[in-house]
């Protein structure tokens, strides 16, 4: 009877919450905006709730678009109780041109047409 069974360690529940990424402006920190859809109390229509949800991201992984999953944690600052958990679909990465790389192109053709 000498041998005691460990206890487990208590990992507990975490809350997690799936949105969007609309901002990534601030240092190691995202913005997450989760869409919900609930019935309204009144007329039973099915309307879209949204809510803003500050994460934690240290490694600045998260893209503006991605989808990512977000889990509850301490409190890390006056707004962050979340962090990033996993990006689960990134955004689209569209090919932009610079601009100026364009009308400098544009004004080539135009030199070279001559008017009589």
């Amino acid at each position: 009877m000498a041998t005691a069974a460990k206890p487990a360690e208590k990992t507990g529940h975490k809350n997690e919450k799936v949105g969007e990424v609309v901002s990534t402006k601030m240092a190691k920190t995202i913005v997450v905006e989760v869409t919900r859809r609930v019935a309204h109390p009144v007329y039973k229509r099915i309307v879209n709730k949204r809510k803003k949800f500050y994460a934690h991201d240290e490694q600045q992984t998260a893209k503006v678009g991605d989808v990512v999953r977000i889990v509850e944690c301490r409190p890390l600052s006056r707004l962050k109780r979340w962090e990033l958990g996993t990006v689960i679909r990134a955004a689209a990465q569209v090919g932009v041109e610079h601009p100026a790389l364009e009308r400098s192109a544009d004004t080539r053709e135009k030199k070279t047409v001559k008017k009589k």
